[in-house]
């Protein structure tokens, strides 16, 4: 809560407006922010200064590890947040690539599960990983990226939070998390909780003890309509004590990630919070 709480500040006191062209809003913007979440300890890095709907951000990380390519999919599991982005988006409803209603073309967990190679065939990423993790070994390339220039007209949106790069220590496994653009006081929320959750999970699944995750933010902003909810409301709060995290111990390989896992497979305890603040989404 303090790192998220010191990167509002800053935004604040020192970011500089930039406008965005793709929503034709103004923002207020900071360059490089870096945050860690201690995942062995389970300080889970649940907003505590307003409700957070951590059910949502971790139902979309299992879309993203299954492939997910429909927001129908994903709102089948519990996560509504790629509506607006399916359906909405007048650059993406105009797109020839588009397949119909919800369809969310090759992004995020499409590429991570079905890289497309130049002669047809598709790469799965994690599967690489999970795999050499699960044999203890790290060639110092156990990355997962979402970021395929050649395809960004093929999807709605580019990835926001785009690598996640494992790194294996002895028993231990550590994962560092790069986001090239983050809505600070709706987006971060969700991405500190996939983050942490992401390798919670890889640690389990795979056999290891899980360390740090280290979550690295290029552009960090807080849009003009959001200003003042931020600064008003959300920063005058006393934040609570972080709760903790609790995984089905039954998980344990990526199919069972793929097949049958639910949003009833985690629990938080401990959670408290404030009041829900409704911020501005910007599609």
């Amino acid at each position: 809560m303090k790192q998220y709480l010191a990167l509002c500040q800053r935004i604040i006191d020192s970011g500089e407006w930039v406008e965005n062209k793709r929503t034709g809003k103004r923002c207020l913007t900071v360059i490089n922010a870096d945050l860690t979440y201690d995942v062995g300890a389970n300080a889970f890095p649940l907003i505590t200064t307003r409700k957070s709907y951590w059910k949502a951000a971790i139902a979309e990380l299992l879309g993203y590890l299954r492939g997910y390519d429909s927001a129908a999919q994903f709102r089948a599991i519990g996560c509504n947040t790629w509506n607006a982005n399916a359906n909405e988006n007048e650059a993406w409803l105009s797109n020839p690539h588009r397949q119909g209603e919800d369809d969310m073309g090759r992004v995020y967990g499409v590429q991570g599960r079905r890289w497309q190679r130049p002669d047809g065939s598709t790469l799965d990423q994690l599967r690489k990983i999970v795999d050499d993790l699960s044999k203890g070994v790290d060639d110092r390339g156990e990355i997962l990226t979402f970021y395929n220039p050649g395809e960004f007209d093929m999807g709605c949106l580019r990835p926001c939070m785009h690598t996640h790069t494992f790194s294996l220590l002895g028993d231990t496994l550590y994962l560092t998390s790069s986001q090239r653009s983050c809505d600070v006081p709706l987006g971060l929320n969700f991405n500190q909780i996939q983050v942490f959750t992401l390798l919670a999970l890889i640690a389990q699944i795979t056999g290891h003890k899980a360390g740090q995750a280290y979550h690295k933010i290029v552009n960090a902003h807080i849009y003009e309509d959001q200003l003042e909810l931020m600064r008003d409301v959300q920063l005058k709060r006393e934040p609570f004590e972080l709760p903790r995290l609790t995984i089905n111990p039954d998980i344990k390989t990526l199919e069972d990630i793929e097949t049958w896992v639910t949003l009833d497979d985690f629990e938080v305890e401990g959670y408290q919070y404030h009041d829900p603040i409704q911020y501005p989404f910007s599609v």
